[in-house]
């Protein structure tokens, strides 16, 4: 149940339509209000603040309609902005990025603001009479007499205007700000290292992972890619039945019928396997969502670094960018215990739950190996890996995790050595001693390594 309410809630967060709709609704519920009140009397002290002039009925039908003609032109343009953006974004950072727009909190806010104003303003607009207009037989109290002004209404119409001028100026901001790369960038790396911090909040303790027994296979029942696990109710099931239930991947990849999800250790120990409650912890979608993936967003910081490595853009300070924030992110899980530790219902630990080994190596080669190739071929991008590489294991106390880190220096050095000649692998191959140097905790010499030695070597 919390799964599907999960995959609910995530879909509604990703549309355009949910929170217009629910301005819309709340704008109707707010007219129909103000015009009660109008209606049954309680505004008379409005016509006594002599800063406010009471509206007659035909400047409050002009007043309305220039409101809701105005909003409802406003609202489509700023849909066809939104659109424009979310376009030039996904040609030019990814297609995988577009999710991260129609996330946008502030485009569907703003579209939001439009359309409840513009709902609010037709609604009181259809209560105004003329002197010459009488109400209908079923009219009482003030609304029966001939002309009918809602003061409080047309009020509340003009400050929800003031409003939507002012979310109006916001979007004009927000919109080139938010396509800017580094903006991009940044939004990306914050909401890893969120995530980061949320999957794994324990501090690295130097855990050895569980053995993963093989058993009988739970497989899946639909296709599509594993948008959300629900790892307490997994955790409760394999305690409830005293047993080891083992899963077969992580949030973020694909299966089909075919592929299991996890595995009960000692089958013989369950009498009835309860596989469809299994399932329903697993929630399936035609998409990886960045809600559990964390290694969905280090997808996107590669994307968008061998995008802009490519030869057709040749933008090495964008990668840059991506690098730092690969960085940090790496920095941050190497200081992370990366198992999830469950409890059973009385609060004592409990190992009835195995997960899928989120070892430091895994999550290094998704990033700074994935981004290697195209980094190794660019002489800005190959000094700068360096440096962050060396930073990244300033706060590290796990040796073995520093290791790797001088690993993954090793193996770009060897592969930059293929893609430079000249004076750029000149370059590298003297930041990479400095690299070695730091790493090992050496004492940098006070003057630049000889460069001579590495064009002796490249002759």
């Amino acid at each position: 149940m919390i799964t599907r309410i999960g995959e609910i809630w995530r879909r509604l967060n990703a549309s355009y339509w949910f929170y217009p709709g629910l301005f819309a609704l709340t704008a109707l519920i707010l007219a129909l209000g103000t015009i009660w009140l109008d209606r049954s009397g309680h505004t008379e002290w409005i016509s006594n603040i002599p800063f406010i002039h009471t509206a007659r009925p035909d400047g409050a039908n002009t007043l309305l309609s220039v409101i809701a003609s105005a909003m409802i032109g406003v609202a489509a343009t700023v849909f066809s902005i939104t659109i424009a953006a979310v376009a030039y974004a996904s040609g030019n950072y990814g297609p995988r990025l577009l999710t991260n727009f129609m996330e946008d909190r502030g485009n569907q806010l703003s579209l939001a603001t439009f359309i409840g104003t513009f709902v609010y303003a037709i609604t009181v607009l259809r209560t105004v009479r003329g002197e010459d207009e009488s109400a209908g037989f079923l009219m009482q109290g003030n609304d029966s007499l001939p002309g009918f002004v809602p003061q409080l209404s047309l009020l509340v119409a003009y400050a929800l205007t003031a409003i939507s001028i002012m979310v109006l100026v916001y979007f004009l901001n927000h919109i080139p700000a938010s396509i800017r790369v580094n903006t991009v960038l940044e939004g990306i790396g914050q909401r890893l290292l969120r995530g980061i911090e949320r999957r794994f909040p324990d501090e690295d303790r130097g855990d050895v992972p569980l053995s993963r027994p093989d058993g009988l296979p739970i497989c899946a029942a639909g296709t599509g890619y594993v948008q959300f696990i629900d790892f307490d109710k997994l955790q409760s099931i394999a305690s409830a039945k005293e047993a080891k239930l083992v899963l077969g991947l992580r949030p973020g990849d694909f299966v089909h019928p075919a592929i299991p999800l996890a595995f009960w250790s000692d089958p013989s120990s369950i009498e009835e396997s309860p596989d469809d409650d299994i399932r329903d912890c697993f929630s399936l979608g035609g998409m990886r969502t960045p809600g559990q993936d964390i290694q969905f967003l280090i997808d996107e910081l590669v994307e968008i670094g061998c995008r802009a490595l490519s030869p057709g853009i040749n933008d090495p300070f964008t990668a840059i960018t991506a690098i730092h924030w690969l960085g940090a992110a790496t920095a941050v899980i190497g200081m992370r215990d990366l198992r999830m530790h469950f409890q059973d219902d009385s609060g004592t630990s409990s190992d009835h739950l195995i997960l899928l080994d989120d070892n430091y190596e895994h999550y290094l080669t998704r990033g700074f190996g994935a981004l290697r190739s195209a980094v190794a071929a660019n002489r800005i991008a190959c000094l700068v890996t360096f440096d962050t590489l060396v930073n990244a294991s300033l706060t590290l106390t796990n040796e073995s995790r520093k290791a790797r880190l001088k690993l993954e220096g090793d193996r770009l050095i060897d592969q930059a050595r293929e893609a430079l000649r000249g004076p750029a692998l000149v370059d590298v191959e003297a930041r990479y001693v400095r690299f070695c140097q730091k790493m090992d905790s050496q004492v940098l010499p006070s003057d630049p390594p000889d460069e001579r030695q590495f064009l002796d070597a490249e002759t």
